[in-house]
């Protein structure tokens, strides 16, 4: 009989939206909850996302379809855009849950060069299954690139999860 995997997702919320939005699709987070659980067997999703009250229906639903939300304190920029950057966050939880030994495997969604440091942690403690990168090939940075983590690009599984209109 097969083990049970114990995997957990790390997901940067916003690379995650802005990657797939600016290749033109919409995610279901239903579906990708599901083919997270399925092809990576992770059991735990944290989804790292700015909190802005008006969007708490998002966040409703997020919840609903099996995320574990972790909120940053948004902050607005000189045009009132806002900024939430979890990069901080989404590392050091993944590294304290390694070290407390809380997974088995890792997958990290995100196209940012930044999380190079934590990718090469996890090769070293031999706890990353994958990187998902929301951007296309040459959009993916190099940064994740050099670390040899199997990158897979969540464009190529946009027919299985895009919202069906």
């Amino acid at each position: 009989m097969k083990k049970q995997e114990n995997n957990f997702a790390y997901i940067d919320g916003a690379n995650l939206y802005k990657g797939v939005v600016s290749l033109g699709w919409t995610m279901d987070y239903r579906r990708f909850r599901v083919w997270l659980t399925e092809k990576y067997g992770v059991k735990s999703a944290y989804l790292f996302i700015g909190l802005i009250p008006r969007y708490k229906e998002l966040y409703k639903y997020l919840q609903e379809c099996g995320f574990t939300l972790i909120f940053k304190e948004v902050i607005y920029d000189k045009d009132g855009k806002p900024k939430g950057n979890c990069d901080a966050d989404l590392v050091l939880q993944a590294a304290c849950d390694a070290y407390e030994n809380k997974f088995d495997k890792a997958v990290i969604v995100s196209s940012d060069g930044d999380y190079a440091g934590l990718v090469k942690f996890l090769q070293l403690k031999k706890k990353i299954i994958a990187l998902l990168s929301p951007a296309k090939h040459e959009k993916c940075s190099i940064l994740l690139k050099r670390t040899d983590v199997p990158i897979s690009y969540i464009f190529d599984k946009r027919s299985i999860l895009s919202v069906v209109n």
